[in-house]
């Protein structure tokens, strides 16, 4: 499992104070007016830890404030960056849910135990998640993350169990 987790991408700077404009990669913006801390990636991998100051929303976007950042020339730096959060700091999920990062990787069987692939992605469609399966032929099957579908998952044995309906089936 992972230690953090994007919650969202640097877009550009957004006034004269240093305040920069973030693209949520979060399913509530709102969360980040909770945040006290963030880490801003770097193109060596590396994490630099900032302070969020302030936080206020404009659009599809959220202006953050990070301290020590207090020019439009000290914040262009960070266009592109991604802002990450420690897991202890993610919003709480319902049982039965999980942070996408945790079920990358996953092995996908089937109900019989046989290997289907691996976990690859997620993609939202609005009405319901779509579970991205790679298979060992480097195919892509598209699981709907739906209670017919997805029987198990057990992040602690590293598995998802899965049924697949009719038209799903590996070919």
């Amino acid at each position: 499992m992972t230690d953090r987790f994007q919650v969202g991408e640097i877009a550009g700077t957004h006034g004269v104070r240093g305040d920069v404009k973030v693209f949520p990669t979060t399913d509530d913006p709102r969360r980040f007016k909770l945040l006290k801390t963030v880490y801003i990636d770097n193109i060596h991998g590396a994490l630099q830890e900032a302070t969020v100051s302030n936080v206020r929303m404009n659009g599809k976007f959220v202006i953050v404030h990070l301290s020590g950042y207090e020019t439009v020339e000290d914040s262009r730096i960070l266009h592109g960056k991604k802002l990450l959060i420690d897991r202890k700091d993610a919003m709480p999920l319902a049982e039965g849910r999980y942070y996408i990062p945790d079920l990358v990787g996953l092995h996908v069987i089937d109900e019989n135990d046989a290997e289907i692939g691996i976990f690859a992605d997620v993609v939202q469609t609005g009405a319901n998640d779509v579970y991205v399966v790679r298979t060992r032929d480097a195919r892509d099957l598209m699981i709907p993350a739906i209670r017919d579908c997805i029987l198990e998952t057990n992040l602690a044995e590293g598995y998802m169990r899965v049924h697949l309906l009719p038209g799903l089936e590996k070919l």
